[in-house]
């Protein structure tokens, strides 16, 4: 897990059969001190109702993504699973 700061949404006109109806999040990680960005920003599946601003945690753990989606096979890489208080 990781901690990341929701910069938007992205928008799809089309997805992938197994994301349909979920919200797309565009999520900038975080290095441990919180402030500094960590890499590129990600496209990351929204677990949690989670908003733009907000520091969120994220996960590129496939199994909770594949539970979460109930599916045996996603392209989800990066998933939002908690807001930060």
């Amino acid at each position: 897990m990781q901690l990341a700061l929701v910069i938007g949404t992205a928008t799809s006109t089309v997805k992938h059969e197994t994301v349909k109806g979920t919200k797309l999040l565009i999520v900038q990680p975080r290095l441990a001190d919180g402030v500094s960005p960590d890499g590129d920003p990600l496209v990351a599946v929204d677990a949690v109702g989670a908003g733009v601003g907000e520091t969120v945690m994220i996960t590129s753990d496939s199994r909770f993504a594949r539970e979460w989606l109930n599916t045996d096979a996603t392209p989800v890489e990066c998933t939002v699973v908690g807001i930060k208080d």
